[in-house]
């Protein structure tokens, strides 16, 4: 690494590099949380970035950055350190030391280090002020990651703790148990358990230990004052239908599926063609009704 100089410019958002995405996740509530402080409060702590030959890339402070996009702001305050790609990976893990990186994240700056900036393990182990077991346990993570669980988890589809437990089965069974995970909405207690069980069981049973750890439970008691009616129920159900609909509608429009990466973008498209499937048949009920509730008027 360099002997870091910094300096403190302010920079416009559209000249600011990001090369460094590829190991953080961004949930779209932590995102659009930062984006509503910055309208508010404005910027109160500099972006954080380092020189390459072309440009100006941020290590820390990117969810600050895409927010300043997203508000169209001019310039962007940022603190620019004359550091070389290892050095701004390192920084990136002490700069979250109070909110540290998960696990995943940990993993994926650990195999950049060790793929892209052709650093050995024990080498890693100093940089980062970390043992070499935990090094190797997080190169094993991500290096064990499928193209699809990778995309699940940047989607949201998948939680981090899920991420991890999916990891430990083998990688060419991996894209199959997740898509059951996330098909059936299992929890991350549920897919720990699920994993545990087919570690422990021969690859012929699967499928069938998979269909009993995802039988939805016996619905909770619940008192007659807190039920809700019939009508109470399809009000409530087409209300969130439509909230989600509206939500869904400005999110396909914003960005094409081309934009999220070939793996991601296969994801959402399986996801969306089953959802056309359903809204399909929907559509065709809702047809059937309205028509008879029309008549029925009528008469």
């Amino acid at each position: 690494m360099t002997v870091e100089t910094t300096s403190t410019l302010e920079l416009s958002p559209s000249k600011l590099g990001e090369k460094l995405s590829a190991m953080r996740l961004c949930p779209p509530q932590a995102q659009q949380a930062m984006q509503l402080s910055l309208s508010r409060f404005g910027q109160l702590t500099p972006v954080q970035a380092y020189r390459m030959s072309n440009s100006v890339e941020v290590f820390d402070g990117l969810k600050r950055l895409r927010a300043a996009r997203e508000l169209s702001w001019p310039l962007l305050r940022v603190e620019v350190h004359e550091l070389d790609s290892t050095g701004a990976k390192v920084r990136m893990l002490c700069s979250n030391a109070s909110a540290p990186l998960a696990e995943l994240e940990e993993a994926w700056l650990v195999r950049s280090l060790y793929r892209e900036d052709r650093l050995n393990q024990p080498q890693i182990a100093m940089l980062l002020s970390r043992h070499k077991s935990w090094v190797c346990r997080r190169l094993a993570l991500a290096e064990g990651l499928s193209d699809e669980r990778t995309a699940s988890v940047r989607l949201g589809l998948v939680s981090v703790r899920s991420a991890v437990e999916l990891g430990r089965l083998p990688r060419g069974n991996q894209d199959a148990v997740t898509r059951e995970v996330t098909g059936r909405g299992l929890t991350t207690r549920q897919t720990a358990l699920l994993v545990q069980r087919l570690l422990g069981a021969a690859p012929e049973q699967w499928p069938e230990l998979i269909e009993q750890q995802c039988k939805p439970p016996p619905p909770a008691a619940k008192s007659s004052a807190s039920r809700r009616t019939p009508t109470e129920q399809l009000v409530a159900d087409a209300w969130a239908m439509k909230r989600l609909s509206a939500r869904l509608h400005a999110r396909l429009l914003e960005r094409s599926l081309s934009s999220l990466g070939e793996a991601a973008g296969a994801v959402v498209y399986r996801e969306l063609v089953e959802l056309r499937s359903t809204l399909s048949a929907l559509s065709t009920t809702l047809d059937t009704c309205l028509n008879i509730q029309g008549e029925a008027d009528a008469a």
